[in-house]
């Protein structure tokens, strides 16, 4: 699980639960009440939680923004007055990104935050790796005026950028298609502002005003040799707009040219399926 979700959780946190139940005098450590249920066919899940005093939920969410935020994983909704955070595992090459669930509650003064990851079908962690990642976190959460203080901080935390992610034309398409079928309204939330090196070749180049923009040659689902089970029943189409200073290259292209551009998502349509790069340049 790098270092860098269901939204049932009674079911998954009983064990927790009950391990919590008698406040911080016998309360758990982190890793005494981690969880671990399923199996990578079905799907896996890992449960970790904290108990830790003068802990309000607002506090709590944004302590955990700030450290999960530091490890480059993605804040898909973060709802700190109600106690509420998803983020996300974000994917890497082949790997599909899974999501993970906080949520902070308090009772009688007593601070609980857990965290739940929901790996998908075919995903495979080891428990201990995913606890050592899960209680990582959760250990560094603090109560009182110096949670409080992180608090303040952790609330406007960006998750870090990571390098350019490499990927072929046809794996970005039907893993945006993928995410599409699934919940398009988390689409442009798990995308944008993330630059990606995408291989693949021409469709077509035009100019749109100023710019230049390029398609990628993307074939529809039918059209493939070889489809990969589950897959979308559509594909999405990408387009580049090229970055300033690009004209020299853009005009160079044709329709089949093999390209290696790297942009940054800047825009999604779930009904057209299409998803628009901006600033791409050929990769180094």
């Amino acid at each position: 699980m790098r270092t860098n979700i269901a939204i049932q959780l009674a079911a998954a946190l009983a064990p927790a639960a009950i391990l919590l139940s008698a406040g911080t005098a016998n309360a758990a450590t982190c890793e005494e009440a981690f969880v671990k249920k399923g199996n990578p066919i079905t799907g896996l899940r890992f449960t970790a939680a904290v108990t830790v005093a003068d802990l309000p939920p607002a506090v709590a969410i944004g302590q955990m923004r700030g450290l999960v935020a530091a490890k480059g994983y993605d804040i898909m909704a973060d709802e700190a007055e109600y106690g509420s955070m998803l983020i996300e595992q974000p994917m890497t090459g082949g790997a599909r990104a899974f999501p993970i669930q906080i949520t902070a509650t308090q009772t009688g003064g007593i601070g609980t935050v857990v965290m739940e990851a929901k790996l998908r079908a075919g995903q495979a962690v080891g428990s201990d790796a995913a606890k050592t990642e899960m209680c990582g976190i959760l250990n560094q959460v603090r109560g009182g005026k110096p949670g409080a203080a992180a608090a303040k901080k952790g609330a406007a935390a960006t998750t870090v950028a990571a390098a350019p992610l490499k990927i072929s034309a046809l794996g970005f398409s039907q893993q945006v298609s993928k995410d599409t079928e699934r919940n398009a309204a988390g689409v442009l939330t798990r995308y944008k502002g993330k630059q990606f090196t995408i291989d693949g070749s021409v469709a077509y180049i035009t100019r749109d005003g100023k710019d230049f923009r390029v398609g990628y040659k993307i074939p529809d689902p039918w059209e493939q040799a070889i489809r990969l089970p589950n897959q979308a029943p559509f594909k999405t189409d990408i387009v580049c707009y090229m970055a300033p200073g690009q004209a020299a290259y853009s005009l160079q292209l044709k329709p089949d040219k093999g390209i290696k551009l790297t942009g940054t998502v800047e825009d999604f349509d779930e009904y057209k399926h299409v998803i628009w790069l901006k600033d791409c340049r050929p990769a180094q």
